[in-house]
């Protein structure tokens, strides 16, 4: 598929930057190795609290468990906000990933129509496909710490320029959208996101659970050393996914789930 043209910073700025945003610049890279990386690095350098880096071509992009995310050039969105919540508990921060999530699904819901939703913890799914991830980084800086959280979102892929078989893209779905109306609806999203976090967090905490598809599946919880199988059947305070295994109710604060499907005699993934 051609690239489409990149996000513009200065209609974003003029958007998004202002009284009352969390948001304070916009920066658009033409290319750049990483965004959480720059930015990492920006803020041990005194970068401001709302700064937001992105560039339509990454070329050495990462997930979880430092996985590789990469993608051609101009075909997805990838960036990373600086925040430095001043006065929010540090028990409280664990949730800044899944309010990262609900931000994204909010704001790709209003831009697409798509019935977006969210796979504990924090991947985008439409029609359980993957659409975006994202990834929460602590920094600590010369004026105390700090949280990078970078996602990418798949914009105009093929199938074939998908990094896995499990992903979608925006165009593969059916939604045609240009990426400065896209980010502004996510950027947005997330700041209304945020808000809910640092001033209504149980409001936060239901909001969450209404988007989260995980809630009521049957599900594979892949830890390092074992794979537990049962039903999700919610979020306890801190985030954690909470599971009716034959063994009782576990709460997991961490883990790759895999959704499942029951069919006669066995059970498939899904």
């Amino acid at each position: 598929m051609p690239a489409t043209p990149p996000p513009d910073a200065a209609a974003l700025t003029a958007d998004l930057v202002g009284a009352g945003s969390p948001w304070t610049s916009v920066t658009v890279l033409a290319a750049t190795g990483s965004t959480n990386e720059d930015l990492s690095a920006a803020a041990r350098r005194g970068a401001a609290d709302g700064t937001i880096l992105m560039t339509d071509n990454q070329t050495a992009g990462r997930g979880r468990l430092d996985r590789a995310w990469t993608t051609p050039p101009g075909v997805s969105v990838a960036t990373s906000v600086l925040l430095r919540p001043v006065g929010v508990p540090v028990e409280r921060w664990p949730w800044l990933s899944l309010m990262t999530g609900l931000g994204l699904v909010d704001g790709l819901r209003v831009a697409t129509g798509l019935p977006v939703g969210l796979k504990w913890p924090n991947d985008v799914l439409v029609a359980d496909r993957k659409l975006c991830g994202l990834l929460a980084e602590r920094v600590e800086t010369p004026t105390g710490p700090a949280v990078i959280l970078g996602f990418g979102i798949n914009v105009s892929m093929d199938r074939d320029e998908l990094p896995v078989d499990t992903a979608t893209s925006l165009r593969l779905e059916g939604a045609q959208v240009d990426k400065t109306a896209l980010m502004s609806e996510v950027l947005r999203a997330l700041a209304a996101a945020y808000s809910l976090w640092r001033e209504a967090p149980d409001q936060l905490a239901v909001r969450y659970a209404e988007r989260c598809v995980t809630i009521g599946r049957h599900v594979r919880v892949q830890l390092t050393d074992a794979e537990i199988t049962g039903t999700a059947v919610g979020i306890d305070p801190a985030g954690g996914l909470r599971v009716e295994t034959p063994e009782g109710v576990r709460t997991f604060s961490a883990g790759d789930v895999v959704h499942l499907r029951r069919v006669p005699d066995q059970i498939k993934d899904r």
